[in-house]
């Protein structure tokens, strides 16, 4: 070091004269590129939030016929839930009904046939034909007692006068 140099840290300086100047250093290529690397990032940065922010701009702006349409699907679908749910209590108060008809059906056909036992014990056909023959006197028809009528396509015959005796 020569007698009028002063070295302090890093940077070099030097006396000419009166005046102390910094001595030229090379230029910090290293330095300049990180900056503007660092410039390049935050540019591309602001591009990115500023297609973020139109982009979420033009998503919050809904058209009219796209607000017509979410319109008109929200009340299809109401009416075919409504009609679905209609049609649903429909078959269930059917069901119900139809419920109470079988079980009608059912006590019905118990009483029918509680009736029809009842009758059938209530009669002794043997003590009729006892009581018929022995004491009014009646008998069993002979074969040239009994008249044979034709019925024509009808399922029944009407009686228009007397039957003859033979």
């Amino acid at each position: 070091m020569r007698s009028g140099d002063i070295r302090t840290g890093t940077a070099d300086y030097y006396i000419d004269g009166n005046t102390i100047r910094r001595a030229e250093t090379a230029p910090d290529y290293r330095r300049e590129r990180r900056e503007r690397i660092r410039r390049e990032q935050e540019a591309a940065q602001r591009r990115r939030q500023r297609r973020v922010r139109r982009n979420q701009e033009q998503a919050l702006r809904v058209s009219k016929s796209y607000v017509a349409f979410l319109t008109m699907a929200v009340l299809v679908f109401g009416g075919v839930a409504c009609m679905y749910i209609a049609v649903q209590s429909d078959i269930t108060a059917r069901m119900k009904t139809i419920s109470k008809l079988e079980s009608q059906i059912a006590d019905l056909k118990a009483d029918n046939d509680e009736a029809y036992k009842r009758i059938h014990t209530a009669v002794d056909l043997e003590q009729v034909r006892n009581t018929a023959m022995n004491q009014m006197g009646m008998s069993y028809a002979k074969e040239s007692q009994i008249i044979y009528y034709t019925v024509g396509e009808d399922d029944y015959m009407t009686q228009h006068g007397e039957i003859p005796d033979k």
